[in-house]
């Protein structure tokens, strides 16, 4: 019976040794994959601050350039309703008038994100805001600038106003615009249709710089966020 005891007894210790053996080893391997997911979830997130960083910049480029669009198409405006003598900038504002803009969007760190799994981002309201930025307002974004034939001013305008425009400028041997004859010599029917090109151009420039500045916002808001998650 003493001899029944003590096996029993050995047996017990033995399980509960291999038990928590067990235990610990699951704990351990867990404790190493959260923390493996942690440094992944660290790295991606600081990846991502860092493209969202040159997106503001690109965003902010891009900007100025529609603004000067709109500047382009005031001045021609005034030019061809005889309110405007200063040449100086004429040929600026003669490139800028059509010149078209596209969006430089790092993906990088989204992209890494999707190949790992979104759910690495354990927090569900930051995985959400990336997820929309980069699934929706960044497309939509890079639609608008190079798909939509309305946004691609060079190719809709550009040679119909070369044609309303080029006998009217003067060139100098080396065959740059050096100046432009004063009133312009256009038919009213040029008059007319190059006056609906530079309110279109404009028109369309500022809903571009309005959906580039909604989605700026957000662009700041989420960096924001993930500066505070790195800071946990």
């Amino acid at each position: 019976m003493k001899f029944k005891i003590k096996n029993w007894k050995k047996y017990t210790f033995e399980f509960i040794s291999i038990f928590i053996a067990v235990v610990a080893a699951f704990a351990l391997n867990n404790w190493n994959d959260n923390r493996r997911d942690q440094t992944a979830e660290t790295k991606i997130l600081r990846e991502m601050s860092s493209g969202l960083l040159k997106d503001i910049s690109d965003i902010e480029n891009n900007v100025k350039g529609h603004e000067t669009g709109i500047k382009a198409c005031n001045y021609w405006r005034r030019i061809v309703n005889e309110r405007e003598n200063n040449l100086d900038t004429l040929s600026i504002y003669y490139i800028t008038l059509t010149r078209t803009y596209f969006p430089v969007q790092n993906k990088a760190g989204y992209e890494t994100l999707k190949s790992k799994g979104l759910e690495l981002i354990k927090n569900d309201s930051l995985r959400f805001k990336i997820i929309s930025l980069y699934e929706y307002d960044y497309y939509v974004l890079k639609r608008l600038e190079e798909d939509s034939p309305e946004m691609q001013f060079e190719e809709k305008y550009s040679g119909d106003i070369n044609k309303i425009l080029s006998k009217n400028f003067q060139f100098a041997e080396n065959g740059d615009i050096e100046n432009i004859n004063l009133p312009l010599k256009l038919t009213d029917d040029e008059k007319q249709l190059f006056s609906t090109y530079l309110w279109q151009m404009q028109v369309n420039r500022e809903s571009m710089i309005n959906y580039y500045n909604e989605v700026n916002s957000k662009i700041i808001l989420l960096r924001d966020q993930i500066e505070e998650e790195l800071e946990l």
